[in-house]
C-alpha cells in the first residue's frame, strides 16, 4: 500500500478507525434487527388478540386519538413557553415599585398608576355583600375549581347560544388576573394558553384568599380607576370599606365592560348591570330577593365631581416611561407631569371611535389607533384602540404592523442623502420582479421614467424598490435607525413596507421632516418629582436633545414632494384649508392596514386602522379612510393661525392672510401687552406679512382669494418661484423648536 499510514515504521495512528467503523456497522445491523423483532412480535400480538373488523378499527381510532392529544400537548407547551419564562423571572405578584400621580402641564391631576402594599385595603376589611356581587357575577365556582373553570366555561358558551347578552362569563377571576399581571389584552390563541398556564400556575403558588386580593387590587375598573378601592373613591367618593350593596352591585357589574358600564359615562347602563348583578346574588344562593330589595329600589348614584374623561392609553405608556427613567433614582411614590394634552386626547379619542362606529363595518375594521406630537417628540395626544375598557391593548405602542408605502419616504430620504437625488430625478417605474421571481406592480399606470415627486405622489412601488437597490437596503436601515424607526428585513419588498413598526415609532421618523432633520424618541415625561417635591427627573436636563441626523436641505426636498402627495396624490383627501399640510399613505397587501402618517408646522399625527386578528379589510385604502380622520383631527386641534413654517414649503395663502391680519390686530390695539407683544413678532408673522405683500403685489387684490384646491400647483410653487429656489434660498426656512 502506498498510504504512509500503512507503511511499515510509517505514523502509528492515534484514532481506531477500523474499530469505529466495525462499531458503527454493528449497531445499525442491531438496531434494525431490534426493529424488525418489535414489528414481529406487535403483528403477532395483533394476530393472538384477533384485532380485526370493529376492535381494530377501535384500537386505530384510540391510536390516532393518543397520538393528537400529544401533539397538541406539546404545542400548547411551546405556545406556554412565554409564559414559562415570565414565571422563571420570579416577584412578578409583588406590588408595583411605583405608585405615580400623573398631572398635565398645568399641574392638574388626569390619573395614577401603580400601587404599594399600605395604599391597599385588606380583604377582611372589604363588604361581604361585595366580595358575594363579584363573585356570583364573575366566578362562582371560584373556591372550587383549579384556575380554570370548565364547567363554568362550558356554562358560559351555553349561555352565549342562548341569549345575545350572556350574564356569565367564561374565565375564571385566577385566568383575568393571569391576564391582568402577566399578559396583554391582545385577542390570540397564544395568549389564551398563555394565560390558562398562568391560571395553573398560580393556583398552585398562592392561596384563593391571595388571588381574589390580588385580582380586586388589578382589575381595571374604568375611568382611569385600577382596583375596587380607586373605583369606589372615584365613583362614590369613599372608601371601598363603606359602600352600600346597591353600590357594591355597580361596582361588581364593572369588571365585565368598565367602559361600558360606567356610572358616570351611561348612569341607566350602569343600573341596569347593577341590577343584573343583584339578580346574580340571588339565583346563586348568597342572598335572598327580600334582601337585595331594597337595594333595587335605590340603585346607586355616583358623585357629581368625577371626571368622565381619563386619558388611559396614554397613562399606560407613560407609566411604563416612568419605570424605564426611574431604575438608579431614589422614590417609589411619585408625580409625573406629562405631555398630554386632555383635549388634543379627547378629540383623538372620539376621531377614532366615531370612525369605527360610523365607517367600521363598510371597511371591515374593528380597530384603529392615533398618536400625536410636536416636532420634538412630545406626545399630545395617544389613542391605542377603540374602547379601553374592553381591550386595553395598546395598538399604538404594542401593535408592529406593517406600514406599507408610508415606509417609502424613508427610502426617498436615503435616496436624496446619498446619492443626491432631487424631486425632479427621474427613475423608471416600468416592470420590475424580484430575485425569487416575486414581480412589483404599480396601481397607478406606468409613464415611463417619472420624476420623484409624481412618483411618491401616486405612491409608485416600482420607483420605491429600484431606490433602494440603487442606494442599497443596508442604507435604508441606517436611516431608519438614525430616526429611531425598526430596522427591517433586507428583502426586495422592503421599500413597499412589508416589515414591521409600531404607530408610536412610525409617526416619531416622521417627526424628521417637520423638525428639519432632527432624530427625536417621543416622550411622555416632563419630570418626575418625589413626595417632598424634589425634582428626581426632568426630560429636558436629564436627556439629550434631539440629534441633526439630516442636512435641512434634504428634509425640505423631501417636504416638497411629500407636499405632492396631498396636493396631487393619493392623500387629496387630507389637505387643509388654513395651513400647509404634507404626508404619506400606507396600504398593505390584502389592505389588512391602512395608513396616513401627516404633519403640518406644529404636530405630526400619525393613523392606523385595521384588524387585531390581521384580518384583511373590504378594499380600504390609507387615502380613503385614515386620511380623512386625520384631517378630522387636525381641523379640530389647530385653533391658531400661528402655526411654524414647513422647511422648503411656503405659508398656506390663507395662514399668510390670516397672519397679517393677526399682525394688524397687534400693531393698532394700543395697549400696553399688545405693544409688548408686537415688539417680539413671532418669525412666523413676519413670514406671513412678506408673503401677503408679494402675494398682493404679483396677484392683485385676487391673491386674498386664494385658497388650497383650487391651483394646486399655484399652491405648491407661488408665482415666480421654482421648486430649487424654494429650496436654496425661497421663503425663509425655520425648523420647529
Amino acid at each position: 500500500m502506498s498510504d504512509w499510514i500503512f507503511r511499515p515504521g510509517g505514523r502509528k495512528s492515534r484514532i481506531d478507525w477500523l474499530g469505529i467503523d466495525s462499531w458503527i456497522d454493528s449497531s445499525l445491523f442491531g438496531s434494525w434487527e431490534a426493529v424488525k423483532d418489535r414489528w414481529a412480535n406487535l403483528t403477532a400480538f395483533n394476530q393472538r388478540f384477533n384485532l380485526s373488523g370493529v376492535l381494530r378499527l377501535g384500537n386505530e381510532l384510540v391510536s390516532e386519538v393518543f397520538s393528537l392529544v400529544t401533539i397538541s400537548l406539546a404545542l400548547m407547551v411551546g405556545l406556554a413557553q412565554p409564559a414559562f419564562d415570565v414565571i422563571a423571572r420570579g416577584d412578578l405578584l409583588g406590588y408595583s415599585k411605583y405608585a405615580v400621580t400623573f398631572q398635565d402641564e398645568e399641574g392638574n391631576e388626569i390619573g395614577k398608576r401603580g400601587i404599594l402594599r399600605s395604599d391597599a385595603v385588606p380583604l377582611e376589611e372589604m363588604p361581604d355583600h361585595f366580595i358575594k356581587a363579584l363573585l356570583a357575577t364573575e366566578d362562582r365556582r371560584f373556591f372550587e375549581h383549579y384556575g380554570i373553570d370548565f364547567y363554568g366555561t362550558a356554562r358560559a358558551i351555553i349561555e352565549d347560544m342562548r341569549q345575545a347578552d350572556s350574564r356569565q362569563g367564561g374565565s375564571s377571576l385566577t385566568q383575568q388576573l393571569a391576564k391582568n399581571v402577566f399578559l396583554s389584552s391582545e385577542k390570540s390563541l397564544q395568549r389564551k394558553v398563555k394565560e390558562a398556564f398562568l391560571a395553573t400556575w398560580l393556583e398552585a403558588h398562592y392561596s384563593k384568599h391571595d388571588i381574589l386580593k390580588l385580582y380586586l387590587e388589578r382589575a381595571y375598573m374604568g375611568g382611569g380607576a385600577f382596583g375596587a378601592e380607586a373605583a369606589a373613591q372615584f365613583y362614590f367618593g369613599k372608601s371601598i370599606r363603606a359602600v352600600t350593596l346597591s353600590e357594591a352591585a355597580m361596582l361588581a357589574g364593572l369588571f365585565k365592560a368598565p367602559t361600558k358600564y360606567a356610572p358616570h359615562a351611561n348612569l341607566a347602563a350602569a343600573r341596569k348591570r347593577a341590577d343584573d348583578v343583584l339578580s346574580n346574588l340571588v339565583e346563586s344562593g348568597y342572598m335572598t330577593e327580600s334582601q337585595v330589595h331594597d337595594a333595587r329600589l335605590h340603585p346607586a348614584t355616583p358623585v357629581l365631581n368625577a371626571q368622565p374623561d381619563s386619558p388611559d392609553w396614554f397613562l399606560d405608556w407613560a407609566f411604563e416611561e416612568v419605570q424605564r427613567v426611574m431604575p438608579g433614582r431614589a422614590g417609589s411614590v411619585l408625580t409625573a407631569k406629562v405631555t398630554v394634552d386632555i383635549n388634543f386626547q379627547r378629540i383623538a379619542d372620539a376621531t377614532v371611535q366615531n370612525a369605527i362606529r360610523d365607517e367600521g363595518k363598510i371597511w371591515g375594521a374593528k380597530q384603529s389607533a392615533l398618536v400625536s406630537m410636536e416636532g420634538d417628540g412630545a406626545v399630545r395626544a395617544l389613542t391605542g384602540g377603540v374602547d379601553f375598557g374592553e381591550n386595553s391593548f395598546n395598538r399604538a405602542t404594542q401593535a408592529k404592523r406593517q406600514p406599507g408605502s408610508s415606509m417609502k419616504p424613508y427610502v426617498y430620504l436615503t435616496a436624496v442623502s446619498e446619492l443626491g437625488y432631487t424631486p425632479e430625478t427621474g427613475v423608471s417605474d416600468g416592470g420590475y420582479v424580484c430575485h425569487n421571481g416575486h414581480p412589483v406592480r404599480n396601481d397607478a399606470a406606468s409613464v415611463g421614467k417619472p420624476p420623484l415627486a409624481y412618483a411618491l405622489a401616486v405612491s409608485a412601488n416600482n420607483v420605491a424598490v429600484r431606490l433602494s437597490d440603487a442606494v442599497t437596503r443596508k442604507k435604508v436601515n441606517e436611516t431608519l435607525a438614525k430616526l429611531n424607526v425598526s430596522t427591517q428585513i433586507e428583502s426586495c419588498t422592503m421599500a413597499l413596507g412589508d416589515g414591521g413598526v409600531t404607530l408610536l415609532e412610525h409617526t416619531g421618523g416622521y417627526a424628521t421632516f417637520m423638525n428639519g432633520g432632527k432624530s427625536v424618541h417621543p416622550y411622555a415625561i416632563i419630570e418626575i418629582r418625589n413626595t417632598r417635591g424634589e425634582l428626581i427627573y426632568s426630560h429636558e436636563r436629564d436627556e439629550p436633545p434631539p440629534k441633526q441626523v439630516f442636512q435641512l436641505k434634504h428634509i425640505a426636498m423631501m417636504n416638497v414632494m411629500l407636499r405632492r402627495v396631498v396636493t396631487d396624490g393619493t392623500a387629496r383627501s387630507a389637505d387643509l384649508d388654513f395651513t400647509m399640510a404634507i404626508g404619506k399613505t400606507g396600504t398593505t397587501s390584502s389592505h389588512r392596514d391602512a395608513w396616513f402618517m401627516g404633519m403640518t408646522g406644529k404636530y405630526v399625527t400619525g393613523i392606523w386602522i385595521g384588524n387585531d386578528d390581521n384580518r384583511a379589510m373590504h378594499g380600504v385604502y390609507g387615502g380613503h379612510s385614515s386620511a380623512p380622520m386625520w384631517k378630522d383631527f387636525n381641523t379640530a386641534i389647530h385653533t391658531s393661525p400661528d402655526i411654524p413654517q414647513l422647511p422648503g414649503l411656503p405659508l398656506n395663502p390663507n395662514q399668510a392672510i390670516a397672519m397679517a391680519q393677526l399682525t394688524a390686530t397687534q400693531q393698532a390695539d394700543p395697549s400696553p401687552a399688545r405693544k409688548k407683544d408686537g415688539q417680539a413678532m413671532p418669525d412666523t408673522l413676519r413670514t406671513a406679512l412678506k408673503q401677503v405683500e408679494d402675494l398682493m403685489r404679483k396677484s392683485g387684490a385676487e391673491a386674498a382669494k386664494a385658497v388650497p384646491g383650487g391651483d394646486r400647483k399655484a399652491e405648491l410653487d407661488p408665482p415666480g418661484t421654482s421648486t430649487a429656489a424654494l429650496i436654496q434660498g425661497g421663503p425663509e426656512v425655520k425648523a420647529t423648536p
